[in-house]
């Protein structure tokens, strides 16, 4: 059975005659009972696939754990506050720290020593925040350049626009810019829309 078929219970209408037509026939129970024997099938056939894959990626997955006294880099997530409709590409997830674990709460998540700045948080943190440290001095953030909020998000703003382009998008004119913002760098600039630049940040268009 195609999926045409299994989803709107008829085969596909097409010019090409790709199956026997004949007189149609009106008919009852038995179509609702062969149909939902069909969908069990069907439902059962994607269980058997999801497990199937579920155990592939179970046999080449590792838990992440942390011992007491490891020290872990934090996850936040950079936002900037204006609406986009199109970008080059997401903003990259960035780390701070790193800082060291305390204990571990339950099996998923962990309690770390947090530095004065980030007072506001709670310091229990999920391990899918948490990334290991290998030690190297330029991984670490100056505690002042970022200024978190109680659900690990910082306020970006922009530095410069580097390029202009004009997108047709429902039969309009849409001008888009080319933002860096601060704290990512050039790769991670951004297309966004000049008028919400211009509401929001005036000073960029001299």
């Amino acid at each position: 059975m195609v999926p045409f078929e299994a989803l709107y219970g008829r085969r596909c209408r097409t010019p090409l005659c790709w199956y026997e037509t004949g007189e149609n026939l009106i008919l009852g129970p038995e179509v609702v009972q062969q149909t939902t024997e069909k969908v069990k099938m069907i439902q059962e056939k994607m269980r058997t696939a999801q497990s199937r894959q579920k155990s592939y990626y179970d046999r080449r997955r590792k838990p992440l754990e942390f011992q007491t006294g490891d020290h872990v880099f934090l996850r936040v997530i950079p936002i900037t506050g204006v609406g986009r409709v199109m970008k080059s590409r997401k903003l990259t997830p960035k780390f701070i720290g790193p800082y060291q674990i305390l204990k571990k709460i339950g099996l998923v998540a962990y309690q770390i020593a947090l530095p004065p700045f980030l007072s506001n948080l709670h310091n229990v943190f999920h391990v899918s925040q948490l990334r290991k440290y290998v030690p190297n001095p330029s991984h670490i953030i100056e505690p002042d350049i970022i200024q978190l909020k109680d659900n690990l998000t910082y306020e970006t703003s922009p530095v410069r626009i580097v390029d202009q382009q004009v997108k047709q998008l429902r039969g309009k004119d849409i001008v888009l810019v080319k933002v860096v913002w601060s704290k990512t760098g050039d790769e991670d600039a951004t297309w966004e829309l000049e008028r919400k630049m211009r509401d929001y940040y005036p000073y960029l268009f001299p």
